[in-house]
């Protein structure tokens, strides 16, 4: 009798997106209309399982606008950072009612690690890469679990660091959707006033991008748009938009291999 062969369970480790699925989801959209884009996107299913996520800063009306558009059941993942501006949050909870969405979610840095590296409540005045880290990194890096793609309201005019932004790329393996990366400020404006979408309430008085309370300032005259962010630190990103440098491989000076030849 012959004996079965036993199958073999296999662990598929691969990333959700490959570049190369990244690059060609690029060439088929070039020239193609921002809500074009996302509806196709959204209903042939090309991005997976897919959030939008949004600080629901001064310019976040206008993608969540095109997104609600496209499908309002798309789920919203806001990062509290318990350090954002009151007006934030009630401008959250004016554009999810007014748009329609279903599906809003809330992720916030867990109490006992804001404890045991923040109890003060003061990092952000000595460490803001290690306040961000705690309280926006690892919060955005939990509510990313389970998704396939995540679509970010980056432009390329925002700041040099964001200039070239592609349409779809990939970051940790996941697919992210950049729909206004090339945007322009004009753009915005012109969005804005055509749908009569409401405005952050701190943008008239200057705050021009808006993050946690302590870190941001308004934006004087001819600066970039983020000169008000961790203003005085040489920062200019919170790390979400930030991929994971690789991984350097620890070199044994005592292993033979790595002895000098002569």
């Amino acid at each position: 009798m012959a004996k079965a062969v036993r199958e073999i369970d296999l662990i598929d480790a691969r990333p959700a997106f490959t570049q190369a699925e990244a690059d060609a989801l690029n060439r088929r959209f070039e020239g193609v209309d921002t809500m074009t884009m996302l509806r196709t996107v959204f209903a042939e299913g090309l991005a997976g399982n897919v959030a939008v996520v949004s600080s629901f800063g001064t310019e976040s009306a206008v993608l969540l606008h095109l997104v609600a558009q496209a499908d309002p059941n798309v789920p919203v993942i806001f990062v509290d950072t318990l350090k954002m501006f009151g007006e934030t949050l009630d401008y959250r909870d004016t554009l999810i009612r007014a748009f329609g969405f279903t599906d809003s979610r809330v992720v916030a840095p867990k109490p006992d690690v804001i404890a045991a590296k923040d109890e003060t409540g003061l990092r952000w005045s000595y460490d803001p890469d290690g306040c961000c880290d705690i309280r926006k990194v690892e919060p955005m890096a939990r509510a990313k679990d389970g998704l396939d793609a995540w679509i970010s309201g980056r432009k390329a005019f925002q700041s040099v660091t964001r200039q070239n932004l592609p349409r779809f790329e990939v970051e940790d393996g996941r697919l992210k959707l950049n729909p206004l990366g090339d945007w322009t400020k004009d753009d915005l404006e012109a969005y804005f006033a055509e749908h009569d979408l409401p405005r952050h309430p701190l943008e008239a008085q200057g705050y021009l991008s808006i993050g946690c309370e302590p870190c941001t300032s308004k934006v004087m005259p001819g600066e970039d748009p983020r000169a008000g962010r961790w203003r005085g630190w040489d920062k200019v990103e919170c790390g979400i938009h930030t991929p994971v440098p690789a991984v350097t491989p620890v070199i044994d000076p005592d292993d033979p291999a790595n002895q000098p030849v002569f």
